[in-house]
């Protein structure tokens, strides 16, 4: 008897767990995000500042402006769009971290739908 009292009090204690977020230590910095493209692992590096983030993909090296909504949470502009795709706004949040990765996910302002990844910290 005792045990089924003690099962909801111990799965109450860890669904309240909150897996800890250190997001000002991903504010800035080098990173690298890997990625499968059709089966081809493609890699985006960047590069961020609290203002700006410049990516290089495929050779190819793009600006964004960053306006930060929390330590978490931010939404990427492109500067330079060349279609109307690029002209929507990114919203992206830090969902977890560790000593040099974060997971996040992150899609178009406005929409519903949202993808994952894993990013890795090159350097300050």
């Amino acid at each position: 008897m005792k045990k089924i009292f003690l099962l909801p009090l111990i799965l109450l204690l860890f669904s309240c767990y909150d897996q800890e977020r250190n997001c000002k230590d991903f504010k800035t910095g080098k990173f690298k995000f890997e990625h499968m493209v059709d089966g081809v692992k493609k890699t985006t590096v960047f590069e961020r500042n609290e203002s700006i983030e410049i990516e290089t993909y495929e050779g190819k090296t793009d600006t964004a402006s960053i306006r930060w909504i929390s330590d978490c949470e931010y939404v990427l502009n492109k500067l330079h769009p060349k279609n109307m795709a690029e002209e929507k706004a990114i919203a992206m949040k830090i969902l977890t971290t560790t000593k040099d990765t974060y997971a996040f996910e992150f899609g178009i302002v406005g929409s519903d739908t949202k993808q994952r990844g894993t990013v890795t910290k090159i350097s300050e």
